[in-house]
């Protein structure tokens, strides 16, 4: 069953409200059907990586953005786990260093980019510059106004460079992190991942909303959209991102490189 991605394209007059966190679409709440059709779709993104990886053409950025226990991880493992790791890289982006705060909050990033035939995955990314910081008021207003648009010239740029953008905003609802927090601390495998700062960033949840909205409204452009995906589901998260994936790599057209007839006529002794 084909989701129309359209309804989750964050447009100029976004507002976070209007998208249910639990949203589960055309699947009506059926998590055994769309984990089927979840397998075909994973089955034909590998392929078309692989195509990608073999063409050596072009390059395929993805940003991850969202709350503690949003599913960063969760998407990495599931919708990317059955690619050639030559061609998939993931980069994780934490509190900068002393280095890269000095060298500015886009150094860090441009160092990352896709080569060729790459595809790369940005865990949380450079837009933590505009969030993180404006909620806890790191930088003037001044400075969040001007990196709004060194953001989407930055990303204007990779587009020019041949970079393709897809930026996911994995949207939960404050009862669900809840939730997911509390699984952390009685599940021995998972407590690790709990830190006494989920709870004081917990406790800025309005703050961090207003700060996704202004980002997303400010930074949705059409060569690097953003897509508010509901997250609530796991299942349905899943889905979504990687047929958004498939669609953009199909829209590639792209080709298996063929051997000069001289190899493929080799004689083996």
């Amino acid at each position: 069953m084909n989701i129309s991605e359209d309804k989750f394209l964050v447009r100029e007059h976004f507002r976070l409200k209007d998208f249910d966190p639990g949203d589960t679409s055309a699947f009506d709440g059926n998590e055994s059907d769309a984990k089927e059709e979840s397998k075909d779709i994973n089955s034909k993104l590998d392929k078309l990586q692989e195509m990608m990886y073999a063409e050596h053409k072009r390059k395929l950025l993805i940003v991850l953005q969202a709350m503690d226990t949003g599913g960063k991880d969760g998407v990495i493992h599931r919708v990317f786990e059955g690619m050639n790791p030559s061609g998939v890289r993931v980069a994780h982006f934490r509190e900068p260093s002393q280095n890269e705060m000095e060298h500015g909050f886009l150094w860090r990033a441009y160092a990352q980019i896709p080569a060729s035939g790459e595809i790369v995955i940005f865990n949380r990314s450079h837009y933590e510059a505009v969030l993180v910081e404006r909620v806890h008021k790191m930088v003037p207003e001044d400075v969040l106004k001007r990196r709004y648009k060194e953001i989407c010239q930055f990303e204007k740029l990779l587009k020019e460079e041949g970079v393709t953008i897809l930026k996911f905003f994995l949207h939960i609802s404050s009862e669900e992190q809840k939730k997911r927090l509390r699984e952390r601390l009685v599940d021995p495998t998972k407590e690790w991942k709990f830190s006494g700062s989920d709870l004081e960033e917990r406790k800025m949840w309005h703050e961090y909303m207003k700060a996704y909205e202004h980002a997303l409204r400010k930074t949705s452009e059409d060569d690097a959209p953003w897509y508010l995906i509901p997250s609530n589901h796991k299942w349905f998260r899943d889905l979504l991102v990687s047929q958004i994936i498939v669609k953009t790599l199909e829209a590639f057209d792209m080709k298996v490189p063929h051997l000069p007839r001289k190899l493929r006529e080799a004689k083996f002794q």
